[in-house]
């Protein structure tokens, strides 16, 4: 049973991934991602981590979408879409895309890592206080990193969405 809701839920956010990158207007790309998260969350759910679950929805869900959506909202989108595709582009991005399919597909049946196992289970309530550890102490620097970078996004997008006045 759950082997069963794995792959539906795995096959669901491989088609909503795929519908980020063909769908022609980017809120509905957005939404798409949105589904695609979900969809990852259930499978920690699944695999037994709602610590991660929890903070997938809450953190990519929550913040990272608004701030994809407020990007959207601001710049102008129809401008955009028209500068988007150069013809006879696309034919070097789909080789490339197929090449590196390839490659991976070859990577998972040749790897002894996706071998079936059983997790191993921790002990107690400590792997709250094993990731908060870990996150704040080992990885501090790339943590703080991401929120500069983040923080570095958002002022982006107010530079790309103010108005030339003049």
């Amino acid at each position: 049973m759950g082997q069963g809701f794995f792959l539906l839920f795995a096959a669901v956010s491989v088609i909503t991934a795929l519908m980020v990158v063909l769908a022609r207007n980017p809120i509905h790309s957005a939404l798409a991602l949105m589904a695609c998260f979900l969809q990852i969350s259930a499978i920690f759910v699944l695999l037994g981590a709602p610590l991660l679950a929890v903070i997938q929805i809450f953190v990519y869900v929550g913040a990272i979408m608004v701030l994809f959506l407020f990007v959207i909202m601001m710049i102008d989108v129809r401008e955009a879409v028209l500068q988007r595709f150069v013809p006879g582009g696309n034919l070097p991005a789909l080789v490339l895309l197929g090449l590196l399919g390839i490659e991976m597909l070859a990577l998972v049946l040749w790897s002894d890592r996706f071998s079936v196992t059983e997790p191993v289970a921790a002990s107690g309530g400590d792997e709250i206080r094993q990731l908060g550890t870990t996150l704040f102490a080992d990885y501090l620097l790339p943590f703080e990193v991401a929120s500069v970078i983040l923080l570095a996004a958002l002022v982006g997008a107010i530079v790309l969405a103010r108005r030339e006045s003049g």
